[in-house]
């Protein structure tokens, strides 16, 4: 017996080695398939290169070439990958630094077509009139389709002072719109406060992510310790810095994921999760949000939505969840590459499909009445006929053109009527209160 259980242990390791032998082969011809097909397409590739270098109308160089395939193969990976020449990585680094030249706009590409993401406040743009989700048609006289974001940063961008137009179709109406805009250098002020009038609630507008927005969002809170309601406020946000999204969560949430993301390797996955230390969670919290909030502000209210901490209103989000990051090829020239999705705390996805809101309000004015003076009809005749005694007598009052010095730091009950979707917000926080 014990012959045949060693015969059986010997049988079993030759077994085991001969399947490695095996698969160690078939792996050695999987690699060599692998490295010929890769020789094989390089080959084609240098091939067309030298095609076009010597037979295309123009005389390019071979550097122009090389310059033109590249972006052609970033722009063809998705709408977020692209090629950053000189010119373009020095935009990025400025803009990331929070001031920069030009309109004031991030832009997408959707369904094909340029697309304005959100116009940033107080911004050349944003005064012209461009709204968020404006398709723009042509830049100047230069028409937009199959053009690259990269391509369109770079005609819009200029010297301070100098003009251009911008031709684009919106929704609802009928022929495209012309909007001139006057470039100018771009000053972001990220995060702002007020409060509102006659109520104790703290409104924070978060215009995009830069690197001071979790700073000047604590600092505005340490000092408005006793308020009952927060409204954030992140419209026609385009998004910014990751970790000024997830520091900004974790300023209302005291644990569990904020967000992670998931790649084609392993090393490119992680996981953000909140702290306890320092957290605001007992105060009511309403987010503000519409097609111009994009990435970042997306995380932010998406991760909100699904700890329940906050109540959502406004508008379906623009649906950007990709991570790029910034590849430099050399010290002037990067890729902008997309490694990764992001992924909300109940695992599902922003890209393509956006955050939607708990509570649907679209943008205008609240519905009510200006003139609260009223008069019964039997009555209107004989009150005229005293009102024109008072004109004949030139016994009218006259008014005084006092102007009201107004407090930028704070909302007015005028601002509320003029914005549904920021009354709505605030009438969440008075129920949530009440609740509490």
């Amino acid at each position: 017996m014990k012959y045949l259980k060693y015969a059986s242990v010997g049988f079993s390791a030759t077994l085991i080695g001969v399947t490695l032998m095996l698969s160690s082969s078939l792996m050695a011809k999987d690699e060599k398939v692998k490295e010929e097909s890769r020789l094989e397409a390089l080959a084609k590739f240098t091939k067309v290169l030298g095609t076009v270098e010597q037979y295309y109308v123009d005389d390019l160089k071979i550097q122009e070439i090389i310059n033109k395939s590249i972006q052609g193969l970033m722009a063809n990976l998705d709408a977020h990958s692209s090629y950053l020449d000189k010119s373009h990585f020095k935009d990025l680094k400025m803009q990331t630094d929070g001031e920069f030249g030009g309109l004031g706009i991030t832009i997408g590409i959707r369904d094909g077509a340029l697309t304005i993401i959100a116009p940033m406040e107080g911004t050349p743009a944003d005064k012209a009139g461009v709204k968020a989700s404006d398709i723009i048609l042509k830049i100047n006289d230069k028409s937009t389709l199959n053009m690259t974001i990269d391509e369109a940063v770079g005609i819009m961008r200029g010297k301070p002072g100098t003009s251009l137009t911008l031709t684009i179709v919106r929704d609802g109406e009928s022929k495209p719109i012309v909007i001139p805009i006057t470039r100018d250098i771009i000053k972001i002020n990220s995060v702002y406060t007020k409060t509102i009038e006659n109520e104790n609630i703290l409104y924070i507008r978060v215009v995009n992510f830069d690197k001071n927005v979790v700073k000047k969002t604590k600092e505005a809170l340490s000092k408005n310790i006793d308020i009952k309601g927060i409204v954030l406020d992140l419209r026609n946000n385009p998004g910014g810095l990751l970790n000024q999204a997830v520091g900004l969560v974790d300023l209302f949430v005291d644990k569990g994921v904020i967000v992670s993301q998931k790649g084609r390797y392993k090393e490119q996955n992680s996981e953000y999760t909140a702290t306890q230390a320092g957290t605001f969670d007992n105060i009511p919290l309403v987010v503000l949000v519409n097609g111009g909030s994009a990435s970042a502000s997306e995380i932010v209210s998406g991760a909100l939505q699904d700890h329940k901490r906050a109540v959502i209103v406004g508008q379906k989000t623009f649906g950007k969840g990709s991570v790029q990051v910034i590849l430099p090829v050399d010290k002037e020239e990067a890729l902008r590459l997309t490694i990764a999705r992001y992924y909300l705390p109940s695992g599902r996805t922003i890209q393509a499909i956006g955050v939607t809101p708990d509570i649907i309000v679209y943008p205008g004015k609240v519905p009510h009445k200006e003139n609260q003076f009223m008069i019964k009809e039997k009555e209107l005749k004989q009150h005229l006929k005293e009102e024109l005694k008072k004109v004949d007598n030139n016994t009218t009052k006259k008014i005084e053109n006092k102007t009201k010095i107004k407090d930028e730091n704070i909302i007015t009950e005028e601002n509320i009527l003029n914005d549904l979707q920021l009354k709505s917000a605030l009438d969440v926080i008075k129920v949530l209160s009440i609740k509490e």
